[in-house]
């Protein structure tokens, strides 16, 4: 009896799998835990949010088991806290575009804006990488006074549609708005900011949830991450 009642609530504990997920990562989620389910039959609870936040809920042992980043920073501070049960890994790499509602031909259209969306480059990576990218192209002097700051890469976009038209966002983001997926609203940076790598690792012993980080790096997987504009070389 006590070893069925045992069972009864491993069961019932690891009933799912809850994926503290990186906000670029919001729409392949949902591809992932999809395919996922169709593989196992285990069921993936997504929280969404900056990376930044994640952690420091991860730190103060917020139930996850699963943390998706946005670059390996945090994942690699989880891990030489210890709290991380793995190393991380990059499962995929995130791309920087330049967004416009209105349509964009131009990269130097930028200096006309009035506002400008960006992530919060103190806790937001895809924020880190903007700024990077606008410090190595000698114009962050010359843009940062039209900054709008979001909390992270999620809310920059709701901002460059909503307040400022301009953005700096994921390239995986636009799959949101399918008419916004086009060369007209974006344009894609060359990548000469530090690569975002999105880092993984495990935060719990949720044998369900081991499966779920192996199937990250499957082929099938893969194909995902491709299919949402994400770099998995």
């Amino acid at each position: 009896m006590k070893k069925f009642l045992l069972l009864l609530l491993t069961t019932f504990l690891f009933a799912d799998v809850k994926v503290a997920t990186a906000g670029n990562v919001a729409f392949a989620i949902k591809d992932l835990a999809k395919e996922f389910y169709k593989q196992t039959h285990i069921k993936i609870t997504p929280i969404i949010g900056s990376s930044g936040k994640l952690t420091a809920q991860i730190e103060r042992n917020a139930p996850y088991d699963i943390f998706l980043s946005a670059n390996m920073k945090y994942p690699e501070y989880l891990y030489k806290k210890g709290i991380a049960k793995t190393k991380p890994k990059v499962y995929a790499k995130g791309k920087l575009v330049l967004f416009s509602k209105k349509g964009i031909r131009s990269f130097d259209e930028i200096f006309k804006a009035k506002k400008i969306a960006i992530a919060n480059p103190k806790t937001a990576p895809y924020g880190m990488a903007t700024v990077d990218y606008l410090k190595k192209k000698k114009i962050y002097n010359k843009l940062k006074n039209k900054f709008v700051i979001a909390p992270n890469i999620s809310t920059t976009f709701s901002y460059a549609i909503k307040i400022t038209n301009y953005g700096f966002i994921a390239r995986s983001l636009l799959f949101k708005f399918p008419k916004l997926n086009n060369k007209k609203h974006f344009i894609e940076l060359e990548p000469i900011y530090s690569p975002i790598k999105q880092g993984v690792v495990l935060v719990s012993n949720n044998p369900q949830a081991q499966k779920f980080y192996k199937f990250l790096f499957s082929k099938k997987a893969k194909e995902i991450f491709l299919k949402y504009g994400y770099d998995i070389n």
